[in-house]
């Protein structure tokens, strides 16, 4: 008996039978079909959830001060041309080392130190500024420019600068100029002793223009709070404004927030400072006029210049 029951386990039969078993069991095991709708549907989630978030994160960058322009020119084998944005340099919280080489020249005026600033301190924030610059340079990166030292440079301006939402705490604004070996603007914001916020100008601010007065592209950092408080400046709010003339003006006005003030001029450069005392949507209006006194420019007819504020 034993014997005819192996048979029937060695048999043909039964091997056909263990066969039926395990395809069945594999069948069982079979992974289910995967569900392509159901991937697409969450992976189209998933985009638009990351486009949501770079969306946001542009508007972010949107607030910070935006670049200056930077021209070829002067020497290094670059050609003079139009204004070009470039970025502004922004600094962490780490003070920057501070400059021990002579000092900057002194402004045209002493009313060009505003707010209580001194030379000392202007001429210091610029030292801190562009040993800042130097310090965070990363190798390789042809966007940066050697400001060279803080002698090389004329302080036109220093006054109060107001802290907005995007750029919390006071401190001060000192602007500087030089004319060799490259022509140069930089716009400093220099709180509790480090830098917080260089802004660069590199080349002739004219660049291959003939007009006789050039509004500094990046004045707005001198004369606006951030656009995310937009109606809600912190009054009273000093302000400033720059820009590059011809040796042919004799006279440059600044109008902002209802009042006009003449801009002291000072080796190719106008500057001019006031106080708002109110919320405004619209941008400074400068015009300059020759020494006989005719109109030579006016910002309202300049289609370059941004009439509104952001």
């Amino acid at each position: 008996m034993s014997g005819g029951k192996q048979d029937a386990q060695d048999g043909p039969e039964f091997e056909d039978r263990v066969r039926a078993l395990l395809a069945g069991d594999a069948a069982d095991i079979r992974p289910s079909p995967v569900p392509y709708p159901e991937i697409r549907r969450r992976g189209l989630r998933e985009r638009r959830r990351r486009l949501g978030v770079t969306g946001m994160a542009l508007a972010a960058l949107a607030a910070l001060p935006v670049g200056a322009y930077a021209v070829a020119g002067g020497g290094g084998g670059e050609a003079a041309g139009p204004a070009r944005p470039e970025p502004s340099v922004r600094t962490s919280t780490r003070p920057a080392p501070s400059v021990t080489a002579a000092g900057p020249a002194r402004p045209a005026t002493e009313g060009q130190l505003r707010d209580g600033v001194t030379y000392d301190q202007a001429a210091a924030g610029l030292g801190r500024c562009i040993a800042y610059n130097k310090a965070h340079r990363v190798a390789g990166d042809p966007s940066y420019r050697d400001l060279g030292t803080a002698a090389d440079y004329r302080i036109v301006l220093a006054m109060k600068a107001t802290g907005d939402t995007n750029s919390p705490g006071d401190g001060f604004s000192v602007v500087a100029v030089r004319a060799k070996p490259t022509p140069a603007r930089l716009i400093c914001t220099d709180k509790d002793g480090a830098a917080q916020g260089l802004n660069t100008g590199i080349g002739d601010p004219f660049g291959d223009s003939l007009v006789a007065v050039v509004p500094d592209l990046n004045a707005g950092r001198l004369y606006q709070q951030s656009f995310l408080d937009k109606g809600h400046w912190k009054l009273p709010y000093r302000w400033g404004f720059i820009g590059a003339c011809r040796p042919s003006v004799g006279k440059v006005t600044v109008t902002y927030g209802g009042s006009t003030r003449e801009a002291v001029l000072d080796h190719g450069w106008f500057v001019a400072t006031g106080t708002l005392d109110r919320q405004v949507t619209v941008a400074p209006r400068v015009r300059g006029y020759d020494h006989a006194g005719k109109l030579v420019y006016d910002s309202d007819q300049d289609a370059s210049y941004e009439k509104t504020l952001p």
